[in-house]
Formats: C-alpha cells, structure tokens, sequence
C-alpha cells in the first residue's frame, strides 16, 4: 500500500528491517522535502513486494549500463514523473537510496544517482565510485555520487 512520505514528522514506517533505519528514513524524508519544494509534488512510496516493474526498471538500468547488481534487500520504491523528468527510485534496506533521473526530452540529462545513509558502508558493488558529502537536517550526513545513462529506457 502507498504512503506519502512526511519530512515534518519523520517515520520509519517501512524501513523498520533496516540496520540504519532512522537515517534511511531522513534520507527519504529529504527527498520528499526537496520534490515538495520544488515541484510541489508528494512523494509516494511503495513496498519493493508490490513495485515488480520498477524494481526490473532500475535493476535493468544498472546492469546494462555498469553491470551492478545491488546485493541489498530493496524495502520501498517509488516512480512518478513531474515535468519532462520520470524520477524512480528503490530504498534499500543497507541504506542505500538509488534514483533515476530520466528526462522524456533531452537523452543528455538522464542519470542514476547513489545516496548513503549515514551509519553505513559503501556497497561492494559500488566501490568504484567516489563519494562527496552533504549535509541535511533530516537526514544527518548524506554521501552520494552518480552516472550518466548513455542508452535508452523508456
């Protein structure tokens, strides 16, 4: 079942299985937060057990463009599109956020980001990336770094 993620009153309502649970949950807040601000859109969540479609989107994404496979267990996903961009993205229960940014318009502007939950380690799978740092209220100290999608998804 769908529910909309609140980044006033912080939950972690469907993250309970994660080892970092309350900063998987800021993470998620701070996303909500960000897609509230600037597009006035309510960020929707999804558990993984219902998203089959987006989870074989992404996991698609991944392998095809860098042959990862994440080894977590994903825990939420969420897809939407707000202009000309569809965002996806998967919460997994390690901490790890990926999204998709994929622009309908514009094949150059299309990316998949990685955000770390504070408290956890970097993946195996993702330890070629480098990593910068960020910092947010709701979600304490955020690591993150991304590719760009050469080929087509839609």
């Amino acid at each position: 079942m769908a529910h909309v993620v609140d980044f006033d009153q912080v939950s972690a309502a469907g993250l309970e299985s994660s080892p970092v649970k309350e900063a998987l949950a800021g993470l998620r807040a701070n996303e909500a937060r960000y897609f509230w601000n600037k597009y006035k859109h309510r960020f929707t969540v999804v558990p993984a057990e219902e998203s089959g479609d987006v989870l074989d989107y992404v996991n698609r994404i991944l392998k095809e463009e860098r042959g990862i496979e994440i080894a977590a267990r994903p825990l939420e996903t969420s897809q939407f599109q707000v202009e000309n961009i569809r965002w996806t993205y998967v919460f997994y229960e390690n901490g790890l956020s990926v999204n998709v940014m994929y622009t309908l318009d514009d094949p150059k502007k299309r990316a998949v980001g990685f955000k770390l939950s504070e408290g956890m380690e970097v993946p195996e799978e993702l330890s070629r990336f480098k990593f910068a740092r960020q910092r947010s209220k709701l979600a304490g100290t955020i690591r993150g770094s991304f590719f760009v999608i050469k080929g087509e998804y839609a």
